[in-house]
């Protein structure tokens, strides 16, 4: 099973800021969307409980038992008992799958936070004021310049515990000199009832990107003499294989083909998937010119391009690949081992690759290798060994260009 981690953002604020009000918000907002949302509430109190005396799980957990799963066809809920409290990284990795989980508290978690401000809360007050004091004093967000003692003030604790720090990335408030404060520092701020822009700020930042596989499927090959897509390995065509291993981490499924005609059994095979099938863009073959037809086809921001011969192509790297695009803005993540690039197993960002590899066609170049000599581009190695933490077992840049090869790696799979 591939396990896609979900990016997750914390509201924060002090007692009677109005946290759950605005994740409410926020949460309904990005459904209304279309996103996958998911969302942790951070309870200071440990005697809490979702069972209540008399219901039968209450009875289970009576009985003894550490864990108790209430499922039906709609719902499932999880009672667990714990020795310790949980970390918030451990519960979030717990939640794989949503395109973002909205933490309420959560503080010290050292996830992205958002900070909440409001000028009826004394509290808030107090600490948008030394907020705006820190950051005229040219006090960075960090540890050390938010946990300075601030004397016997009423709220010493929230200024000394509860400030903003380096892990604020934004700012929703009403109180001016808050804004102000966040100004200089160089975060956004945002109104109390400003919905949509917090969201459009998650969305740009922190929503997990949509990622569109390319399989690159082209024609009749020579040297295996006949069309690899088509050819059977395992008892199914190549093609059913590849879609089957990278369909679990693709938003949209797109196969780059001038025989679509001999590809329709695929509607019927993956009838859920919605494959997209694309014949090439220029009238002429090559590395680049499949290059942008796949990511002139693609919808989402994210173009994972595999080739169809690629016969242990790895839904995990596609995953890593796009973890690592996120954390570092590159646009392009690509394999590198001893030979060199591996570009038909990378990760390509549609905006930017698209109009460097049109540039490239232009210019006369046929090899993919070249886009990344850009200077337009951020291009990020991803090297062997992290491709290993990924598939220990590699492998997943094997191709088959001959049907001896194809039968000797499928005589190792049966095996």
């Amino acid at each position: 099973m591939v396990v896609i981690p979900s990016p997750a953002v914390a509201i924060v604020g002090r007692h009677n800021s109005g946290k759950t009000t605005l994740v409410v918000k926020l949460i309904s907002e990005m459904a209304r969307r279309g996103y996958d949302v998911g969302s942790v509430k951070h309870h200071s109190h440990g005697a809490f409980d979702i069972d209540h005396p008399g219901k039968d799980s209450y009875r289970h957990r009576e009985a003894g038992a550490t864990e108790t799963v209430i499922a039906s066809p709609t719902k499932l809920a999880r009672v667990k008992t714990l020795e310790h409290e949980m970390e918030c990284s451990q519960i979030v990795r717990s939640m794989p799958g949503h395109d973002i989980i909205i933490v309420e508290g959560y503080r010290k978690s050292g996830l992205p936070t958002i900070e909440l401000m409001r000028s009826g809360n004394e509290a808030d007050a107090a600490v948008a004021s030394a907020f705006l004091e820190d950051a005229k004093a040219g006090c960075a967000l960090t540890s050390d310049s938010v946990q300075r003692s601030r004397g016997a003030d009423a709220h010493q604790a929230d200024l000394s515990q509860k400030m903003p720090d380096a892990n604020t990335v934004g700012v929703v408030t009403d109180i001016p000199a808050a804004r102000e404060a966040a100004a200089i520092v160089g975060i956004p701020s945002f109104g109390l009832e400003d919905v949509d822009g917090i969201v459009g700020f998650l969305e740009e930042h922190y929503v997990r990107p949509r990622v569109s596989v390319a399989i690159q499927a082209g024609g009749e090959s020579r040297r295996m003499g006949r069309s690899k897509a088509t050819v059977p390995f395992a008892g199914k065509p190549l093609i059913a294989r590849l879609v089957a291993r990278l369909l679990p981490v693709a938003d949209e499924m797109i196969i780059t083909t001038n025989e679509a005609e001999n590809l329709g059994f695929l509607e019927q095979e993956f009838p859920e998937a919605g494959i997209k099938l694309v014949p090439d863009a220029f009238d002429f073959r090559g590395a680049l010119p499949g290059l942008y037809t796949a990511l002139s086809s693609a919808s989402n921001p994210y173009v994972a391009i595999v080739a169809c011969d690629m016969v242990f192509a790895s839904a995990p790297l596609i995953v890593a690949e796009a973890i690592e695009m996120a954390d570092t803005g590159a646009d392009v993540v690509v394999p590198v081992n001893t030979h060199g690039f591996e570009p038909f197993h990378g990760l390509y960002r549609r905006k930017t690759c698209l109009e460097a590899v049109r540039q490239a066609i232009e210019r006369g170049e046929s090899k993919a290798q070249c886009v990344y000599a850009s200077p337009d581009l951020k291009v990020v190695e991803f090297a062997q060994d992290r491709v290993l933490e990924v598939e220990p077992m590699g492998g997943c840049f094997i191709n088959a260009n001959t049907p001896d090869e194809l039968a000797r790696l499928e005589r190792e799979f049966l095996n």
